[in-house]
């Protein structure tokens, strides 16, 4: 494919959750499989084709409902897919997190061997995953999702993760969640701070220019055009920890919150220190036109009301003045809560599984990752969150044709043409991974 000079995007190509937030209030559901036969993994993706939601119609009504399915690298491997296409993807990618966990910090209970299983093992090779506003919505694309390999022999279930928005639509430690989104050129989704220029398409999406002017390619072009990388953990959070963190810390309730708030950059409603550095305002919190609509370098060079450290701050610096340049590398993150939450005032672990299925997207996955882990380590603490796996994903494209992360020739006779938005896992028999986009795949023989 020769480089495409206009940039405007193929939005019937792209996976609907690489360009869209994500609904508030929200559930979802994740989906494991491990194809066994490789016929009946062709035969999937030719199913999948008919079930993904693409980022066509972001006006649409239905938008706030999609499902997605991914591959793993272990994935694309099952599929056919030749050494030499899957080594023109990112080294990340291929090498797999688990290969860099003492760099990352993933020791002791976060190291690889603890990570939840199957996650960590190479069985997992597709994820679908359906997101809605309801659960009555999510029921019936979940139901067209599972058409898509009930009763299919060589295709196997091996994992389940539900999610969901508690009734605050806060994370397990009481934030707000879900309150930043860049826009992007072309996507025709606006962003959540009208103060900030859309970013190149080319920073989340490959296949486009990006911030630099940079285009980056795969081989063949159509495996990674459209798609992007993403990484992904699973956190568990220890909730009562963190509370006695804040208690030990604090003298008074409301130096308790004021603590919280400049680890995150937020208070606990959402209201931003950089608008609001002295005392919570819930109103200004849950008002979406107002509390993401603020910059950092005229009022707050030196991080006085926002610390440079926080969780806010490192995640997106906005026009700080910063050992580079902020627009580069930007993420879009995506996070989804999963299980109870423990009680107000609840000072004691009670068991519980809680935590954060925590997505990263853009197109460079290092640079995501390193951020993303130093900055989680930094304002929350490796004392409050373990994390139980880790995946480094990618997602390709949607074919035309079909502790607080177009005829690849796969074989002779056999024309794989993967255009797939997919997920993660690398060549690393212990990375764990997944991620969620989309797929579309036309094979013939």
């Amino acid at each position: 494919m020769p480089e495409v000079l206009n940039d405007k995007l193929e939005l019937d190509d792209i996976q609907s959750g690489v360009l869209r937030p994500r609904p508030a209030p929200y559930v979802a559901t994740y989906i494991a499989l491990r194809i066994d036969d490789r016929k009946a993994g062709r035969a999937l993706m030719r199913r999948a084709s008919q079930v993904v939601t693409s980022a066509a119609n972001p006006t649409s009504p239905l938008a706030d409902t999609w499902v997605s399915v991914a591959l793993t690298h272990q994935g694309l491997k099952a599929l056919g897919v030749p050494e030499q296409s899957r080594a023109s993807l990112a080294w990340e990618f291929r090498q797999g997190m688990a290969a860099r966990a003492s760099e990352l910090g993933d020791t002791g209970e976060s190291s690889p061997e603890n990570w939840e299983k199957p996650l960590g093992s190479e069985d997992v090779h597709v994820v679908l995953v359906a997101v809605s506003r309801d659960e009555q919505h999510l029921e019936a694309a979940l139901d067209r999702a599972r058409k898509m390999y009930q009763q299919m022999e060589g295709i196997t279930a091996i994992w389940r993760q539900n999610c969901h928005a508690p009734p605050n639509e806060k994370e397990p430690f009481g934030f707000r969640d879900g309150i930043s989104h860049p826009a992007i050129e072309g996507s025709g989704v606006p962003g959540s701070n009208p103060q900030e220029q859309p970013l190149k398409a080319g920073e989340f999406v490959l296949g486009y220019r990006d911030e630099l002017g940079g285009i980056q390619k795969t081989e063949p072009e159509v495996l990674g055009r459209n798609g992007t990388y993403l990484v992904f953990r699973k956190l568990h959070q220890r909730v009562a920890e963190f509370r006695r963190y804040l208690k030990t810390n604090s003298t008074h309730d409301q130096d308790e919150e004021l603590l919280a708030a400049k680890m995150m950059g937020r208070w606990r409603s959402g209201a931003p220190l950089a608008l609001c550095p002295f005392h919570d305002n819930p109103e200004l919190g849950a008002d979406s036109q107002r509390n993401n609509d603020f910059l950092f370098q005229a009022d707050d060079p030196l991080g006085l009301k926002t610390p440079g450290g926080s969780h806010a701050r490192r995640c997106n610096p906005r026009d700080s003045a910063i050992a580079g340049v902020a627009r580069l590398h930007r993420m879009i993150r995506r996070g989804t809560a999963y299980g109870p939450i423990l009680p107000e005032g609840v000072m004691e672990d009670d068991g519980a599984d809680r935590g954060l299925m925590f997505a990263f997207v853009g197109a460079y996955p290092l640079s995501l990752f390193n951020l993303s882990g130093s900055t989680m380590e930094s304002s929350l603490g490796q004392q409050v969150t373990k994390i139980r796996f880790l995946a480094r994903a990618i997602s390709i494209s949607r074919c035309r044709a079909a502790r607080f992360v177009s005829g690849c020739k796969a074989s002779p006779g056999l024309s794989l043409r993967v255009a797939v938005n997919t997920a993660l896992c690398p060549d690393c028999e212990r990375c764990a991974g997944l991620l969620i986009l989309k797929v579309r795949l036309r094979v013939s023989s």
